[in-house]
């Protein structure tokens, strides 16, 4: 059985990803990990991340893939030894000198994609130095990944959705060169995804370069007129049609990039690929477009099949999400006895609307409005300073927010 591996960037996103299937967890350690600008987990709650993990059913892994120096080592010698005592399952490293203090504590070692592995033989050396899984290069092929698959001694994972990066595995030194921030140390600013001018500096008069595209999909050059684009930004990775093939490849694990992302990005992409594997295992695969349709409701930049087939061609603009969610409200009571909340708005709110229910031990909950209430009489639609009742089917808590999902126009 395929493992799926989700991200998490707190503890609503952790009980998003726990909730709808996630097999595993992986989040960021505060300084030592590629996502510095977010919200990451302390030493002092990795105990109840565990916990909460493994008492349902799944593993947790811990980023520890930044550019390590002498300092940074210093410090991971000493927290090592807790995060094993936690009962952490695996951390995931990049760097030579993790692997042999891991090794040491007795922690198993996920060689993080930072590695750019992408050879048989690369494996065969990881293995003699104790490493237990191995997140392969993103420009192999599936074709590739197929054969390092028949006779690797590790497990490998690979990435199924999510952003991808215009540097290779994420090696990139855009943002260290324009704002001194290292996105090897996970402080990227992202300036892959502004908009870019293109010069033609062979010009006489510096043209600017107009891309625009031809029947193949490939850019084209005329100097003769300017273009302003995303020409950094490729599209984000979105291989649920293809789930079959990956599976059939041999690899261990699917994992969703995201650490970054909101609860209800973690609950969409993770119930969402949890039933098409889940299809497959079960022998009843059949492609159903409405997965794409759920996709497309959360965050993200267009989609594409990356290095898995050919070569990532279309750049895409900052976000192409069907649906944005608004701020309609706050959970007052639950009662678990008929299974219905009390919510306070300060939005509207009607029946057939999709609303989303967010909160540290609730994760995301989603789904759409069947019956509103006010003092026991039926309504169709609660305006603005209501409490309003209405049918959950699973559990929320007072405090949780509640968001409506809308369409953009």
């Amino acid at each position: 059985m395929v493992e799926l591996l989700a991200p998490a960037r707190d503890f609503i996103a952790l009980e998003a990803a726990l909730k709808n299937g996630a097999n595993a967890v992986y989040l960021g350690l505060e300084g030592y990990n590629m996502r510095a600008h977010t919200n990451n987990f302390s030493l002092d709650n990795i105990k109840e991340v565990v916990e909460r993990c493994h008492s349902q059913g799944s593993r947790i892994y811990l980023c520890t893939n930044t550019v390590m120096r002498d300092e940074d080592i210093k410090n991971l010698k000493t927290i090592l030894p807790e995060i094993k005592s936690a009962g952490v399952d695996a951390v995931i490293a990049s760097d030579l000198g993790v692997l042999k203090i891991a090794h040491d504590v007795g922690i198993d070692v996920h060689l993080s994609v930072q590695a750019n592995i992408s050879n048989q033989e690369s494996l065969k050396l990881l293995q003699e130095m104790g490493v237990k899984r191995v997140i392969l290069s993103r420009e192999l092929s599936l074709h590739e990944i197929k054969k390092m698959a028949l006779e690797s001694p590790l497990e490998l994972e690979i990435f199924v959705h999510g952003a991808m990066c215009l540097a290779i595995s994420g090696r990139c030194f855009l943002s260290s060169y324009l704002y001194g921030k290292n996105a090897n140390c996970g402080e990227c600013l992202q300036p892959c995804r502004k908009e870019w001018k293109l010069i033609c500096e062979d010009e006489e008069d510096n043209s600017e370069i107009s891309l625009g595209r031809i029947e193949d999909n490939q850019f084209k050059g005329d100097c003769n007129q300017g273009f302003k684009g995303h020409l950094l930004s490729p599209q984000d990775l979105c291989m649920i049609e293809h789930i079959p093939e990956l599976i059939e490849a041999g690899i261990s694990s699917f994992k969703i990039e995201g650490r970054a992302r909101p609860a209800d990005y973690v609950a969409t992409v993770t119930k969402t690929y949890r039933e098409a594997i889940d299809s497959y295992e079960n022998g009843q695969w059949k492609f159903q477009d409405r997965w794409l349709d759920e996709l497309r409701k959360v965050y993200h930049r267009g989609f594409d099949t990356g290095f898995y087939f050919k070569n990532p061609h279309h750049t895409s603009d900052y976000n192409q999400a069907t649906c944005t969610k608004q701020d309609i409200g706050e959970v007052v009571n639950y009662y678990s006895k008929v299974k219905a909340a009390e919510i306070r708005l300060w939005n509207p709110l009607e029946v057939g609307d999709e609303i989303i229910v967010q909160g540290p031990t609730t994760g995301s909950v989603i789904q759409i409005v069947e019956s509103l209430q006010i003092r026991g009489n039926p309504i169709q639609k609660a305006g603005k300073n209501e409490n309003v009742g209405l049918l959950l089917e699973n559990k929320v808590r007072p405090g949780d927010l509640v968001y409506k999902r809308v369409k953009r126009t």
